[in-house]
């Protein structure tokens, strides 16, 4: 398996795990290899349900804006080609039929709360951070965002939360929507697993055709959108906030 990443198997249960603690911050390469993950566990029948995990203190606390993370030193600013790429990586990850059970441990900011979006269902804990900073950092949002946030939470609730740049917890997650359920960060990766193995109890065929109806066109929906989100964060990048804005990061 990719450094930084590991896939571990219980019974019809698949578990990916972001291992680049403290903070999983993404790159185009993690992108890829979590792609390639959920892509390899949802070739095999006898996987039912998949489990995104992480260790150390973060889930993911978004893209490394200084090293090898949006730009991989080809863009000196967010919203460049690299960006781009990564962006429509993330698109992979929305094309996954594999039901997923999402276990928010801690911070899930920025990018990193784009990829929380990913699972079917979310269970937090109350040390979980859930934010969508981009306004504080004086960017647009990306990963696919404008598309995935409004269908989760609806488009007001979508708005309060990009335009407010909060910082919410996992209690406070679960109430905008956020997250679906908040247990103690003890029992966080055990309840996640028992949801999974619960979907996993019923037929794989069905099982990968009702997430398929459910999110039709979302991949695709993440691709298109990312062209703006890239193409705007390039933009405000440029622009006195966005500059110290990112430096601040």
């Amino acid at each position: 398996m990719a450094e930084g990443l590991r896939i571990e198997r219980y019974g019809n249960v698949g578990v990916v795990i972001m291992n680049r603690p403290p903070h999983n911050f993404l790159n185009f390469q993690q992108i890829h290899d979590l792609a390639d993950a959920f892509g390899e566990l949802q070739d095999d029948m006898s996987i039912r349900c998949g489990v995104l995990a992480a260790e150390g203190r973060s889930f993911c606390a978004g893209a490394d804006f200084a090293g090898d993370g949006v730009g991989g030193g080809e863009d000196e600013v967010v919203g460049g080609s690299a960006t781009l790429r990564l962006y429509q990586g993330s698109a992979r990850l929305f094309d996954i039929t594999l039901p997923i059970v999402g276990a928010i441990q801690g911070p899930a900011v920025g990018g990193g709360l784009g990829l929380a979006m990913v699972p079917d269902i979310r269970i937090t804990c109350p040390e979980a951070r859930f934010s969508a900073n981009f306004a504080a950092l004086g960017i647009h949002q990306g990963f696919g965002m404008s598309v995935t946030m409004p269908e989760l939470l609806g488009p007001t609730r979508a708005a309060e939360v990009l335009y407010t740049a909060r910082r919410y917890k996992g209690e406070e997650a679960v109430a905008v929507g956020l997250a679906d359920e908040c247990v103690p960060a003890d029992q966080l990766r055990g309840r996640a697993m028992e949801l999974a193995h619960e979907i996993g109890s019923n037929a794989p065929l069905a099982l990968r055709a009702i997430k398929s109806t459910l999110r039709l066109g979302l991949g695709d929906r993440v691709r298109e959108i990312t062209k703006r989100e890239a193409s705007i964060q390039e933009q405000l990048s440029n622009s006195d906030d966005g500059k110290e804005g990112i430096a601040s990061v």
